[in-house]
Formats: structure tokens, C-alpha cells, sequence
């Protein structure tokens, strides 16, 4: 990710107000452009529903629809985002671009097949109409695609191509959805296919950069999965990072503030938007991260690590190690103080800014908003302290971080609804709060005694794992061969009897001359 933060960093340096909200623009896009491009798009569906007065029940179904299809991509893309991303990096740095399409369209293969077929049976079960559900689907595979995408394009470096993408995508989703309304068609269905356009073009457009950038390959599409084995840690912290996020919309769907909208499609609309909202506000730490934690932080860190490897003496390894740690918790100070700023401002006038939007806010949720900006807060602080971590290579304190993420909210988050619906949040602030301070106290105890944890608790002779996802990659290798083995023997079947049939007329051609 370092790179990313260095390209970055240069747009920042660039003075006037425009260039300072293109960079953040590009900035945003690139680290937060999955959940911000969905929470814009839900939005957006809001205000065009109460432009064209669409029912308060189709409303909240397409909400619904959206926010399922939305949370379910994220979910299932989760698991492999890390390791897909640490496949990346390595193939980037023994210079091996030619591996890197043919895992993106490996493991977007394989979570095609998998989403498919689950998300598939909980539509044929969801009380969604065939249309609905059909949309449903196709935004679902979309947004797998998509998602996975951007795991790769923050390679490219090209954000003004990614930027101009996304607002594409918004900007096709807005004009469609007020062309159809506008020509009287099922509301629903209407702002529904919108989505799904919308989305289709930034597909495409993500897809065709994908390929312009890096070389085309058929060779070896499921290697990514040893890394899988090699990295499951990585996998499992992702799932359980993406899990606590979210699990409190689930279950407070489930309590006393949820409805049933149609079918299995459940929503509490007075919770579900506020934390849309909420969630925005921790963009400037997801941001901050890269372009200032990542960029002060790496030089010193990759100072360190050399010293380690090349044989420094004990007295330059000291040197640079306390310089590498003042650094990190200088970073680290100036991104929580960024986001407690930002937070305090956010309560301060969310007031008087959200009474002005057609989001038809009251006392209730604007006390929802307030408690969960501060549950972001602390969940975005944890979360960079998590990636440090990882930095570090200490993927057990990851995990262990995630998982108690995870946990807690959900477990806080079921208490929650025994009480009145008023305190709303504070399961998921709470989570928030474990998380951000065992990830605190994780990296402060591992960081202590630094040398012994960089060197002393590594594995002698370098292991490399071959479990399940291993075995499944020699499986579809093999597979794959076999259908190419078969297209080959068709394809030159198809030849020798067209051979034979051209032979035949030559001879048949001769004898009636004769």
C-alpha cells in the first residue's frame, strides 16, 4: 500500500482549493470506494424517491434491496480481499505482472459461483417479484466484480481514470432512474435497474483499465489460492472486520426498531440511515492513513527492516528502531486527534445540516447519528492500529483484534435490544471501543520488545502451507486443462474432417471429369 500513499502525497502537495479536493476526491475513491460509492447511491435513491413522490412501502423495498445486495457483496468479497491483495504486492515486486489478470478473473470466478448460487436461494425465498430478484442478482455479481476490482486498481495509479469511473456510475444511476420515473415505470423496478447500470458501467470501465494496464495471461488463474493457505489469517481478519461493521444493521433489523418490508426483506429505516451518514465520517481517517501514516511511516520502517537484513550493527538497528516507533506514534496521535476533530464538528452541526435534507430526520435519530459517529470513530482509529499490525507482520494480534471486533458488537448489540429503543448504537459503540483498545494495547506490548518479535519468532526455514485452498487450485488447474485438452481435440477434429470433406470432393470432382 505504499505506493498508493506516495502517488498520493503528490497530489497533496499540489496548492489552491481544487487541487486539495481533487486529491482528497481520488484519495476517498481509492481507500473507501466500495461502501462510499454504495452509501452515495442509497442516497441518492432517497432523494429521487421523495422528488418523485414514490410510496413510502416501495421506498423502503428498494432501500432494502439495495442495502442486502450491498452488505452481502461486501461480506462475501471480504474473505479474499487481504490475501488477493498480498498476491498482488508480491507479484508486483518479483516483477510477475503477467500472474495478475489471471487471478482477478480467478478468484472473481470463484465468488461469481459461490454468491451466485447463495444469493439465489435466499431471493427464490425473499418474497422479491422475478424482475426484482433478477436485478437483484445481476447488481449482486456487479458489485462482486467491482469490489474485487479495486483491490487491483489501487495498483494502476491511475485515479483520475478510477475517479472518472465512479462518477460515472453515479452520475448514469441518477439520470436513468429520473428518465424512467419520468416515463411512468414501476418505481421499484425503475431505481432498481438505475443502480444496476450504474454500477455496470463502472464494471466495465474498471475492467477495461484492469486490462490496459496489465499484460493478458491464461496461465496459472488459481495460484493466488496458495496465498490463501499462507495468509488465511489475513482472510479471516478481513470477514471479521467486515462482519463487525455491519452486524449491527442486521440484528437491530431483527429487534423492536425493525419492520418487515416484504418477505425476508427487513429494514429499520430510522437506524439505517443514520449510519450511512455516520459511516461517511470516518473518511478523513481512511484517507489520513495512506497519505500520512503510510508515507511519514514506511521510509523509517523500511530503514529498519534493512538494517535487519543487511547486517547493520546493533547500535544502527537501535537507532532506527526508536526513530521508526516515534514516528508511528506520532502518526498515529495526529490521525486520532484528526478524527476527533472531525467528529466533534460532525456532532456540532449535524443539527442544523441534516434538517435542511429531505432525509426526514427526528430527536431519535439524530441521537442514533451521534452515538454511532463516535462508535466509527473509535472503530476507524482500531482499525488503523489493526493495519499496523499487519505492517508488522503480527497477523495472530490482527485476528484476535478482529475477531473481539466482531464479538462484542454483535453480542452487545443483541443486549441492545432488550433495552429501550433510544440507546440504539451503543452495542456497536461498545464493540467499537474493545476493538480500537486491545488493537492499542496489542501493538504497544508487541512493539516493546520489537527485535525478539521480528526475529526471534520467526520460523527459522521458510513453510510453505498447502492446505484446502491449495488442493483447490491444483483441482481447477487440472480441470481447466482437461477442457482445453478437449476444445483442442475438438478444434482439430473439426478440421480433420473438414480435411476429409474437401479430399472427398477432390476425388469425387475428378472421377466425374473421367
Amino acid at each position: 500500500m505504499a505506493g498508493i500513499g506516495f502517488e498520493l502525497k503528490k497530489l497533496f502537495r499540489r496548492r489552491g482549493l481544487m487541487a486539495m479536493l481533487r486529491a482528497y476526491g481520488y484519495a476517498g475513491v481509492i481507500c473507501a470506494g466500495p461502501m462510499l460509492l454504495g452509501v452515495l447511491l442509497q442516497f441518492g435513491v432517497l432523494m429521487v424517491s421523495s422528488w418523485w413522490q414514490v410510496a413510502r412501502p416501495d421506498r423502503d423495498l428498494l432501500v432494502c434491496m439495495i442495502t442486502y445486495t450491498l452488505l452481502a457483496s461486501l461480506v462475501l468479497t471480504s474473505f479474499l480481499s487481504m490475501p488477493v491483495t498480498r498476491f498482488l504486492a508480491d507479484m508486483l515486486f518479483d516483477h510477475d505482472e503477467k500472474m495478475i489478470l489471471p487471478s482477478f478473473w480467478g478468484s472473481t470466478g470463484i465468488m461469481l459461483v459461490v454468491g451466485a448460487v447463495l444469493y439465489t436461494v435466499f431471493l427464490l425465498f425473499s418474497g422479491a417479484t422475478l424482475m426484482q430478484g433478477a436485478l437483484c442478482l445481476w447488481l449482486f455479481l456487479e458489485m462482486i466484480v467491482n469490489w474485487n476490482a479495486m483491490s487491483y486498481l489501487t495498483a494502476i495509479k491511475d485515479y483520475k481514470s478510477i475517479l472518472y469511473s465512479f462518477a460515472a456510475a453515479v452520475l448514469v444511476a441518477f439520470v436513468t432512474s429520473c428518465v424512467l420515473l419520468a416515463l411512468t415505470c414501476p418505481p421499484v423496478e425503475s431505481l432498481l435497474f438505475a443502480v444496476v447500470l450504474g454500477y455496470g458501467v463502472m464494471l466495465v470501465w474498471d475492467v477495461l483499465l484492469l486490462h490496459r494496464y496489465f499484460p493478458q495471461s491464461r496461465k496459472h488463474s488459481w495460484l493466488f489460492l496458495q496465498w490463501v493457505d499462507q495468509f488465511l489469517p489475513l482472510a479471516l481478519t478481513g470477514l471479521f472486520t467486515t462482519i463487525g461493521l455491519f452486524a449491527h444493521l442486521v440484528i437491530t433489523w431483527c429487534g423492536p426498531l425493525g419492520i418487515k418490508v416484504k418477505g425476508l426483506f427487513y429494514g429499520a429505516p430510522y437506524y439505517d440511515v443514520p449510519t450511512m451518514l455516520a459511516f461517511l465520517t470516518i473518511l478523513i481517517t481512511t484517507v489520513n492513513f495512506v497519505v500520512s501514516v503510510e508515507v511519514n511511516f514506511y521510509p523509517t520502517y523500511r530503514s529498519y527492516y534493512s538494517l535487519l537484513n543487511d547486517g547493520g550493527t546493533v547500535k544502527d538497528i537501535a537507532v532506527a528502531e526508536n526513530e521508526m516507533l516515534a514516528v508511528l506514534n506520532r502518526e498515529l496521535h495526529y490521525t486520532a486527534l484528526k478524527q476527533l476533530l472531525v467528529t466533534a464538528a460532525v456532532i456540532s452541526l449535524e443539527k442544523t445540516v441534516l434538517n435542511e435534507l429531505p432525509l426526514g430526520f427526528d430527536d431519535a435519530m439524530h441521537g442514533y447519528f451521534r452515538v454511532l459517529c463516535v462508535g466509527y470513530a473509535l472503530y476507524a482509529v482500531g482499525n488503523t492500529v489493526m493495519l499496523i499490525l499487519l505492517y508488522f507482520t503480527d497477523y495472530s494480534g490482527a485476528l484476535t483484534a478482529s475477531a473481539l471486533f466482531a464479538v462484542s458488537t454483535i453480542v452487545f448489540t443483541v443486549i441492545n435490544q432488550l433495552f429501550t429503543t433510544t440507546l440504539l448504537g451503543f452495542g456497536f459503540l461498545m464493540g467499537a471501543s474493545l476493538f480500537a483498545i486491545y488493537a492499542t494495547f496489542r501493538l504497544a506490548s508487541y512493539t516493546d520488545n520489537l527485535p525478539y518479535r521480528v526475529l526471534g519468532q520467526q520460523p527459522i526455514v521458510a513453510q510453505t502451507k498447502r492446505g484446502r485452498f491449495t488442493e483447490l487450485g491444483i483441482l481447477l488447474e487440472r480441470g481447466e486443462q482437461r477442457v482445453d485438452q478437449s476444445l483442442h481435440r475438438s478444434k482439430h477434429a473439426r478440421s480433420s474432417d473438414k480435411t476429409n470433406i474437401a479430399e472427398t470432393d477432390g476425388v469425387i470432382g475428378r472421377d466425374n471429369k473421367s
